[in-house]
């Protein structure tokens, strides 16, 4: 008997070891700084320079030219007339316009005594007007709320689509005193998404804009939102939008994002494959291309930075990445970051990543 037990012993002090070392394992992880708190990757970034969380800009793609920041400041202040002098300014140059305006209309949606008081100086100032419709479609995009439809209370969704009708007698007054001006049908689309315009009154829209502007991105960006599977369309039809105009539009229009964004909108995988398919990485080059054609003082060239950056982290290409990152770090207002609760926070964190990756020579995990 004494013997059994002495064999006993013997057989159970290899499991007894196991388990010590099970628990010796465990401890040191429960313990130990964890990778995944991105110490070690905010320290890469910290030692290029890049700003943390608390410093980026989460209202802006990038930082605006001196001028248009001067003109906000001044509306914010109740003057309009830095606001008139700068549309003045811009003239015809379309795709500037289309995006000031929108800043201007963003404020005058907040507070409107200084519009108020511009269209009583200058009563069919076609500026003022294409302002007033931008700002009371904003407005009617506020009422609604950001929640999806099930969460949209009866009011929010009745003030909703009243302030989106009287929209378009203000867009069609815009129109009538600008006749070449594309904004006001720019500014049509968002009505069209909240109205449910059917497809074939899209394609009247499109027409009026493609007319005037047939490259703007900003038309372009807001009707493959209308041809999403998300509002009035499908993934094949967004993308078949997305590829028609990419391949139609000259070198430096930045129209080569649309693809990336067809994609993005309707990816729901929880891997990178669909990531990194031979389309996707000839989307991407076509991208970069396109970047690299660029006006460097592009409005919405950040925009393209942004997803950029981020494709090419997700296709291991992470040095590529990291230039883009670097040319946008403190602005974080835009695709793929924008529908993140925290868009700073997911911005550093994939950043952060690209960072750390990079200074360790290492490839990505997907």
């Amino acid at each position: 008997m004494t013997v059994l037990y002495w064999i006993l012993g013997i057989l159970a002090v290899p499991t007894l070891l196991f388990v010590l070392w099970l628990a010796w394992v465990f401890l040191k992880e429960f313990f130990s700084p964890s990778p995944a708190d991105g110490a070690e990757e905010a320290a890469s970034a910290q030692k290029l320079g890049l700003l943390p969380a608390e410093r980026q800009n989460t209202d802006l793609a990038a930082p605006l030219p001196e001028r248009w920041t001067a003109a906000l400041t001044a509306v914010r202040g109740g003057d309009w007339q830095p606001a008139a002098e700068l549309l003045a300014a811009i003239g015809r140059d379309w795709e500037r316009r289309s995006s000031a305006a929108y800043l201007l209309a963003e404020c005058a949606a907040e507070e409107d005594t200084w519009l108020l008081a511009w269209e009583a100086a200058r009563r069919d100032d076609p500026d003022a007007a294409v302002v007033r419709a931008r700002s009371t479609v904003i407005l009617a995009w506020k009422l609604r709320g950001a929640k999806t439809a099930q969460y949209t209370t009866r009011e929010q969704a009745e003030g909703f689509h009243r302030t989106l009708a009287s929209a378009r007698d203000e867009i069609a007054r815009a129109a009538a005193l600008n006749p070449d001006d594309p904004t006001p049908y720019i500014t049509e689309i968002w009505v069209a998404l909240g109205l449910g315009y059917p497809n074939a009154k899209m394609d009247q829209l499109w027409a009026e804009i493609t007319a005037r502007a047939p490259h703007h991105y900003e038309a372009h960006f807001s009707a493959l939102q209308y041809w999403c599977a998300k509002w009035r369309g499908s993934e094949r039809l967004a993308m078949e939008f997305a590829e028609r105009a990419a391949a139609a539009a000259p070198p430096g229009s930045l129209l080569t994002a649309l693809p990336l964004i067809a994609h993005f909108e309707h990816d729901d995988s929880e891997d990178t494959a669909a990531d990194n398919t031979p389309e996707m990485r000839a989307r991407v080059e076509a991208a970069l291309a396109d970047a690299a054609a660029a006006d460097p003082a592009h409005p919405r060239l950040p925009e393209l930075r942004h997803l950029l950056a981020f494709y090419l982290h997700l296709q291991d290409r992470n040095e590529a990445a990291l230039e883009q990152f670097k040319l946008v770090d403190g602005y974080v207002d835009a695709l793929p970051w924008r529908y993140r609760g925290d868009k700073a926070g997911y911005f550093c964190q994939v950043r952060n990543t690209v960072a750390h990756l990079v200074a360790e020579g290492a490839p990505a995990t997907v």
